[in-house]
């Protein structure tokens, strides 16, 4: 966050913000709009949802997907979802999300191309140099940065227990230090936050367990549909909006990646964008329980 000034923050527009919102919405109705269809065309799924209880599983993904792991637990026990079922969603959850993963990657890498078929021309701007200077002054500005933000995290270990509030400070933190300090290495702390990602990355991917994994075919189906759909949606509001397409996938693992996998996604198409990758993730977090109790108020219909 202390690689964003308050100008490059008005840049984001309200646009990338609807478009976050239009993904969320999506997660938080589709799988309620899956049901109510299902009970015509496909009555196996709708028994199967709603008699066996196979919905309970499917609050804690909204939760999941847009909050993160506090709103999965919270609507858990709002939900009563019984606890084998909620570890076997939370394995299912953790494969497609991590696939998901792999595609925006891959997606962002080519919004360039999907930009020029759909004639958008929304251009991104360079806000910070490519590489960390050496000279004299940027020595100085190296260490004040490195040794400022070392004792900004150490103290955050020490102070801050909970993880939201810690994201909420240090965001907030580092946004004032990168626009108070002028002597402030925009450059350095994206190369640094770059390098991090990655690790966080390759934890993620050591945390992946696929044993007990037992689901019936068509649950897994179901979510791999709401995902789309949830892409879909986010698809059309960019285009009817005129929107960079890479504002998609990051919308998108804002949404159903998090603080983690959506600045990592963005770092593949543009550094510079990383924090409001982070933004619209801790936007994500502190709507995810609201969005899961709309979803439970709409399967009270059934």
């Amino acid at each position: 966050m202390s690689a964003l000034s308050f100008k490059q923050l008005k840049i984001i527009g309200v646009r990338p913000i609807l478009l976050f919102v239009g993904g969320s919405f999506a997660v938080a109705v589709a799988p309620f709009i899956l049901v109510w269809l299902s009970k015509t065309f496909y009555p196996n799924l709708y028994s199967l949802m709603i008699d066996q209880g196979y919905w309970k599983g499917m609050v804690p993904i909204v939760g999941s997907w847009i909050g993160g792991s506090t709103s999965q637990l919270v609507l858990k026990e709002v939900v009563k979802c019984p606890d084998q079922l909620f570890i076997t969603i939370l394995v299912m959850d953790n494969v497609l999300v991590n696939c998901w993963t792999i595609l925006m990657f891959q997606f962002i890498k080519k919004s360039d191309l999907w930009n020029r078929r759909f004639k958008i021309d929304d251009h991104v701007f360079d806000f910070v140099p490519d590489n960390v200077q050496t000279t004299t002054d940027q020595k100085t500005s190296i260490i004040l940065t490195s040794l400022t933000s070392a004792v900004v995290l150490i103290l955050s270990y020490f102070f801050i227990r909970h993880f939201l509030a810690k994201i909420l400070i240090l965001s907030l933190v580092g946004l004032g230090l990168g626009n108070l300090i002028k002597s402030w290495n925009h450059a350095l702390v994206l190369k640094t936050g770059g390098f991090l990602i990655i690790t966080i990355m390759a934890i993620l991917g050591l945390r992946l367990n696929f044993e007990s994994f037992s689901l019936p075919v068509s649950i897994i189906l179901f979510a791999i549909i709401w995902l789309l759909i949830h892409f879909l949606v986010m698809t059309i509001l960019a285009i009817v909006m005129r929107l960079h397409f890479a504002w998609i996938p990051i919308g998108s693992m804002a949404n159903v990646g998090g603080i983690s996998t959506a600045p990592a996604v963005t770092a593949a198409y543009n550094e510079e964008w990383m924090p409001y990758a982070v933004i619209l993730a801790i936007l994500s977090m502190v709507s995810g329980t609201t969005w899961g109790l709309l979803t439970i108020w709409l399967f009270g219909f059934f």
